[in-house]
């Protein structure tokens, strides 16, 4: 076994580099989450330059020649292992990380890391005002920086492919703008003809709900899920997110609207199918690139699962509902399961994306990627996108936002990293989530009865087994194939929703 002029194997010098790296990158996401959501503003400054510095120090100890020299001999050292074995994979994934990072110059990363904090924070109070022109330069440095960055893969056949293969690796905008494509085809007719049914009364979400109780329910729920409080917990914030310190400190946020109980229950669910992933990955893997989700297509399907099949199922209500109407007796005491049911899965035309219905939801997020590829491609001005956003929701879903806070400064996601990317990843979650569901109840009849029972430990374990646990050891492609023999589809997923919303709509 090759070592070095100290006798460390070569491997165990990769894995404690790869234990630094984590480290500082730990430390930032700890001063990222207390940015969004304790530290006060008159920090905002200081804290973007902390970050900057954390984020610029990790690339350059990833990015250190030493690093391609450990990965060149130990490619040669492991060449005839398994492709799945842990040590393969490890090198694998460290190799495809590596090639991509030195890509980008240190400078460059701390500038971005920079503006992304104080972007956010121009955010922030842009969306409190309802102003658009506040974030508007920030985000045109940001569209400018976004640019940048894809150039630094001058052999990508689109400017947003770099970004989208970051988050999604394997896909490429010729991939998935025929995927809208055939959503959009299937999706739209299906909104129409709900839209000529009579309207689901959803009144009963509507009412004052105090926030302690909603998030004492909400507690509750997510530890039913499986979600392990001692190893992480729930805060509040503008932008419900999870976050990972480590595999023992994972932690999830949420928004509380005291009139409206859906927002902070389904997005702590959404969030804490997040955190299940995160918490369910090996221990072996712990601060090394194989500890965290193989995507965040991948990671949207755990929580798009979680908050969508799961809980907005029937069964889940069978056995929850009870406990909701002790928490809220005097708001949801006369108001029957089966009502309660049809209320959270009613469908319409809405304005906001985290609010939308599972049958217009993917819609929202195509407005999205086709605005920001437009953005890249030079063909959309950041000053000219308000009007770009109401017009797109005009035509698409014949709304239009009347404010800039319910149109273009909803989404936390330009605003908090860049442009490009991002937005497929739910579209991709979503597809990929009823697959895996379809093939756990396949393996697994006694899966829905269980749900019924509010015994949701046999889908949080057969998920553990096919998924969590081995982190980010095979892409999403690779993962779907091996959980469920298939490859990418459309078709399950409407399937699923004509078959679930012809029910509760009586469509034929």
């Amino acid at each position: 076994m090759p070592t070095s002029e100290n006798n460390e194997p070569l491997l165990a010098q990769l894995q404690q580099r790869l234990r630094e790296i984590a480290d500082l990158e730990g430390a930032a996401a700890v001063l990222n989450w207390d940015r969004v959501t304790y530290m006060p503003p008159g920090g905002a400054s200081a804290r973007a330059r902390q970050l900057a510095t954390l984020r610029q120090l990790a690339h350059a100890k990833f990015t250190d020649p030493k690093m391609g020299e450990l990965l060149e001999s130990l490619e040669l050292e492991y060449r005839d292992r398994p492709y799945d074995s842990d040590e393969a994979s490890l090198i694998r994934i460290v190799r495809r990380d590596y090639d991509r990072a030195v890509r980008i110059p240190a400078a460059f990363l701390a500038e971005f890391s920079q503006h992304r904090a104080t972007c956010y924070e121009a955010w922030a109070k842009a969306r409190q005002a309802d102003d658009f022109e506040i974030v508007r330069p920030y985000l045109e440095k940001t569209l400018e920086l976004s640019r940048e960055r894809a150039s630094f893969f001058p052999e990508s056949d689109h400017i947003a492919d770099s970004a989208i293969q970051s988050a999604d690796y394997g896909y490429t905008v010729a991939e998935l703008k025929p995927l809208f494509e055939q959503l959009r085809s299937q999706l739209v007719p299906i909104v129409e003809a709900i839209g000529d049914r009579r309207e689901i009364d959803d009144s009963c979400l509507h009412q004052h709900f105090p926030e302690e109780r909603q998030l004492l329910f909400c507690h509750r729920a997510i530890a039913r899920m499986g979600y392990d409080f001692s190893r992480g917990r729930q805060d509040k914030t503008l932008h419900p997110f999870m976050t990972k310190f480590s595999l023992g400190d994972v932690r999830i946020t949420t928004r509380v609207y005291e009139s409206h109980l859906g927002q902070a229950l389904f997005s702590s669910i959404h969030e804490a199918g997040h955190a299940l992933y995160e918490q369910g990955i090996s221990e072996a893997f712990e601060a090394s690139p194989l500890g965290r989700g193989a995507s965040s297509g991948l990671h949207e399907s755990q929580s798009r699962l979680w908050e969508n099949i799961v809980a907005r199922s029937r069964g889940f209500w069978e056995y929850f509902y009870n406990q909701l109407q002790g928490v809220f007796l005097s708001q949801l005491g006369q108001i029957s399961t089966e009502k309660f049911y049809r209320a959270i899965n009613k469908v319409r035309r809405s304005l906001i994306r985290t609010d939308a219905d599972e049958v217009t939801y993917n819609l929202h997020v195509a407005i999205r990627f086709d605005l920001e590829l437009a953005l890249l491609e030079g063909k959309l001005s950041v000053r000219d996108l308000p009007e770009a956003w109401r017009e797109r929701y005009r035509q698409d879903l014949g709304i239009v936002p009347d404010s800039d806070r319910d149109g273009v400064l909803q989404d936390v996601h330009w605003y908090d990293g860049a442009i490009g990317g991002r937005f497929q990843s739910y579209t991709l979650g979503n597809l990929m989530s009823v697959q895996f569901y379809q093939q756990a109840i396949a393996e697994d009849p006694e899966i829905p009865v269980d749900i019924e029972r509010g015994n949701l430990q046999t889908l949080h374990q057969w998920l553990k087994r096919n998924i969590y646990r081995h982190g980010s050891k095979y892409t999403a492609n690779e993962c779907l194939q091996r959980v469920t023999g298939q490859s990418l589809s459309v078709n399950p997923f409407i399937h699923y929703i004509r078959e679930k919303y012809g029910d509760l709509y009586g469509l034929s």
